[in-house]
């Protein structure tokens, strides 16, 4: 039997109930299969050994106020022992006059999951830029959570493909697991690599990133000819 709703809203027509209860089945349909593929990537071999202990650069503010820089390595990113590090290579490079605003609007949004997210996994944002010039934009965004590293001095980008081999910055995820003092790679956003269909560029963060699902809701959808911007007009006040 096709799964219906027992909710119904003011001044429905009997053709959009009917219409409704086949999307009903379509979206149950989709969470199945989201279930089928995340399953998919927990049931993936132990990937690579990360033979190179990448060593990063992270700021932070001392007790004065004043900036300061240290030096981390991949391996020291596994704040939680045993969970898995989620890198997130970041399109700021340094020859870059601004950085990328579609990465950038998703990690707006990041921004506030972070907390959420340190109480289960490791999570880190990369970019290619000098310390001093990342963090100088995560004020500008009001970025008060996620953990930033630049990649400046390692070749991190470019062996885990959030760099082309012209010095282009690419958004991609790897996600790492360390067991027994070994770090692997374990996963990474390759659907960015595949040809996409018409009209769908990418879409290999989307999980991630609430704002296109959002548009999804709606009867106009994600368009063919909206991206994110760094900035927007001033909205009147209410």
């Amino acid at each position: 039997m096709a799964p219906t709703s027992s909710v119904r809203f003011p001044e429905e027509s009997a053709a959009y109930r009917t219409a409704r209860d086949k999307l009903l089945a379509a979206e149950i349909e989709l969470r199945a299969r989201v279930e089928e593929v995340a399953a998919l990537r927990r049931a993936l071999p132990p990937g690579g050994a990360v033979v190179e202990d990448y060593v990063f650069e992270e700021g932070a503010v001392d007790a004065g106020g004043a900036e300061t820089v240290r030096h981390v390595k991949l391996s020291e990113l596994f704040m939680i022992p045993d969970a898995s590090l989620v890198v997130y290579s970041f399109m700021y490079g340094p020859a870059m006059e601004k950085a990328c605003p579609m990465c950038t609007a998703m990690l707006d949004g990041l921004d506030g999951t972070a907390p959420h997210a340190a109480q289960r996994i490791n999570l880190v944002v990369v970019a290619k830029s000098p310390l001093a010039r990342i963090r100088a934009f995560a004020r500008e965004r009001g970025w008060r959570n996620l953990r930033l590293l630049s990649s400046a001095g390692n070749r991190y980008n470019r062996d885990y493909h959030g760099e082309s081999a012209d010095g282009s910055q690419m958004p991609f995820l790897n996600v790492f697991t360390r067991r027994s003092g070994v770090t692997r790679h374990a996963y990474a956003t390759e659907m960015l690599y595949v040809p996409a269909a018409p009209g769908q560029n990418g879409r290999h963060v989307d999980p991630i990133w609430p704002l296109w699902n959002l548009f999804d809701f709606t009867p106009e959808g994600r368009g063919s000819d909206w991206y994110p911007r760094l900035e927007y007009p001033a909205q009147p006040a209410p």
